[in-house]
């Protein structure tokens, strides 16, 4: 365990130096500030209340679109897994979440729903197809010679979920939640970035590339970063935890 640790805290200490020796030969702050310079202004900025009602306006509302995501898109995808008909219709809509780009959406989303409520719909909108089509695809591997066995033993509708869908589901959806994490963040800080909600790390990054204040933007950038991961370890561990309970060892009585 510790060897690992220490490779990787190597490596990143090899980056960080390149990045200073870098930024010493750049002699410019304000084209490329170093990791001492950004260490600086994050460490002036946790300091004030600003920053903290800053990242919990925009965490919480990542949080809050994914999560709304995450339990759409399952209830979703189950259902167009069990109604055709319902994958059909919801096709089209799903197509355009898929590829109608960011910025479009939130053009019309600030007319509709203003800057205010942005960030949580933008990431709704980007994370819920990757759900749904992972879900759909997952309770897709369930067909065949388990469900056959399922319904020759009569198990009941909760077994056949515990022991036969959610074995075939949850592989998918792991990969679909560590997907749709990292695409969050990056959609939904690039929508308050267009948008400029107050009290945004959006508006801080914006404000930082308008006053030129690069090592402010290394800053922000580097709480994003550690947000996003916390929260992607944070929610994968739960959903671990969760599977291992559903999965438990009780037997298998009809």
């Amino acid at each position: 365990m510790a060897k690992p640790a220490a490779k990787k805290a190597a490596i990143a200490g090899g980056w960080l130096a390149l990045w200073q020796m870098v930024s010493l030969i750049v002699h410019q702050s304000v084209l490329l500030a170093g990791p001492l310079e950004s260490l600086k202004a994050l460490t002036q900025m946790m300091v004030t209340a600003e920053f903290w009602q800053t990242v919990s306006f925009t965490m919480l509302r990542i949080a809050g679109g994914f999560l709304l995501a995450f339990a759409l898109g399952i209830a979703f995808g189950a259902l167009a897994h069990r109604f055709p008909i319902a994958r059909d219709i919801l096709a089209p809509a799903v197509s355009a979440m898929k590829s109608v780009p960011v910025a479009c959406f939130v053009v019309l989303l600030l007319v509709w729903v203003g800057s205010k409520n942005l960030t949580f719909v933008i990431v709704f909108l980007v994370a819920f197809p990757i759900l749904y089509l992972n879900t759909l695809e997952g309770l897709g591997r369930a067909e065949g010679t388990l469900l056959e066995m399922a319904q020759v033993f009569r198990l009941s509708g909760w077994r056949k979920l515990r022991y036969v869908y959610l074995p075939a589901l949850l592989p998918s959806l792991i990969s679909a939640c560590q997907l749709a994490l990292g695409m969050s963040w990056k959609s939904g800080v690039a929508a308050e970035v267009i948008g400029t909600p107050l009290h945004s790390i959006g508006q801080q990054l914006y404000f930082a590339k308008i006053y030129l204040e690069i090592d402010h933007l290394f800053a922000w950038t580097f709480v994003i970063l550690l947000a996003s991961t916390l929260f992607e370890t944070v929610f994968l561990a739960l959903l671990h935890r969760a599977a291992r309970r559903m999965e438990g060892t009780d037997d298998l009585r009809m």
